[in-house]
């Protein structure tokens, strides 16, 4: 018996259940908006640190939901007026903070990331029934926000000149154009770890949380860059393998839409 089914059983339980993935939705909020305030007392290392928490939180609410049979569309709202705050709002306002400040009417850039984060999530809302599970369409909110932040963390001291307004800038540039773009995301949700292929895939992870308990922040650069280029690469492959198949590669006419679900697809 599994675990949704012993929840349908015992009916008081499965209210206790109901209400725990929204419990983590309130937990992101929480630390996006921690994130915030400490980005307004130029704490840029723990503003990271609690944009990461907000990542973990995001991507495990919508799990248990679907792991315990309590989806709703209260949960998907939910998740996403969140992630707004956490993936959006927090990021656009901490790179400022970070890097923006020095230059005259910055803040747009600022206000673009905003909007785009907005935005994807609204695309995400309306195509979530369609059914996809190989691929997010766009970079996700939380992805692009680790992005930004992966690199504040990196380097928390704040850039006080106009190159380093430049280059915040075009960070935030960046990931708002891959959040409303239509290229394709690997989404893990295929990941096998049983198959015999998913050795490498182990091997891998390994080697992941090892570079994470020595060198969080190398981690958290090479794994959010590594994500974000990922999108931009395998549609430069695409184009190369159509060119060599003379124009045309099977299933090149219908790209997946997002998946659904109340999780860091958004």
């Amino acid at each position: 018996m599994n675990l949704t089914d012993r929840l349908q059983k015992k009916p008081g339980l499965k209210r206790g259940a109901a209400i725990l993935p929204s419990l983590f939705t309130i937990g992101n909020l929480f630390l996006g908006f921690s994130a915030i305030i400490h980005a307004l007392r130029y704490d840029f290392e723990t503003a990271g640190q609690l944009i990461v928490a907000a990542v973990i939180f995001d991507m495990l609410d919508g799990r248990i939901a679907r792991m315990t049979g309590t989806t709703s569309e209260f949960g998907a709202q939910l998740d996403s007026l969140s992630d707004i705050v956490s993936f959006g709002v927090a990021p656009a306002l901490i790179a400022y903070q970070w890097g923006l400040a020095t230059l005259h009417r910055s803040f747009l850039a600022a206000f673009f990331f905003v909007m785009c984060a907005a935005i994807r999530l609204a695309r995400f809302n309306v195509q979530r029934k369609v059914v996809d599970g190989r691929y997010f369409v766009g970079l996700p909110s939380p992805a692009a926000a680790g992005f930004v932040i992966s690199i504040i963390y990196f380097h928390p001291e704040p850039l006080n000149d106009r190159v380093g307004a430049a280059f915040t800038m075009t960070l935030l540039v960046i990931g708002a154009f891959l959040m409303v773009s239509t290229l394709r995301y690997w989404s893990f949700k295929t990941l096998d770890l049983r198959s015999r292929r998913s050795y490498f895939a182990m091997v891998g992870i390994a080697a992941l949380l090892a570079l994470v308990a020595t060198e969080p922040a190398w981690a958290l650069l090479a794994w959010s860059c590594g994500y974000t280029a990922s999108g931009p690469v395998a549609f430069v492959i695409g184009l190369l393998r159509r060119k060599g198949d003379g124009g045309h590669a099977p299933g090149a006419d219908a790209p997946p839409a997002e998946p659904v679900g109340v999780s860091a697809a958004s």
